[in-house]
């Protein structure tokens, strides 16, 4: 949903929350639908929200939010940190 949004490969997205309640049961064999929001942009954190329906009833709501990142940048702190461990 994202990825045309972005400068793709270097600007990628990564979640860092969900929440997520679950209210009713859904059988064997029906078809789940999430609908899914962009509510707010603030800076690089995006916070969507969500709905599932299984066709009867609402199933599920919630929120989930991800930040925009850079990859290289992202990559580089990664690599940091692993290499404290060697030490």
């Amino acid at each position: 949903m994202l990825q045309p949004h972005l400068d793709w490969p270097r600007e990628q997205s990564l979640g860092t929350r969900i929440d997520v309640s679950h209210t009713a049961a859904t059988p064997p064999a029906f078809t789940i639908t999430v609908d899914v929001r962009l509510e707010k942009v603030d800076g690089r954190k995006l916070t969507f929200s969500l709905a599932a329906h299984d066709g009867a009833d609402r199933i599920s709501e919630g929120t989930h939010e991800r930040y925009v990142i850079d990859v290289e940048r992202f990559n580089a702190k990664v690599t940091a940190k692993a290499a404290l461990r060697k030490s």
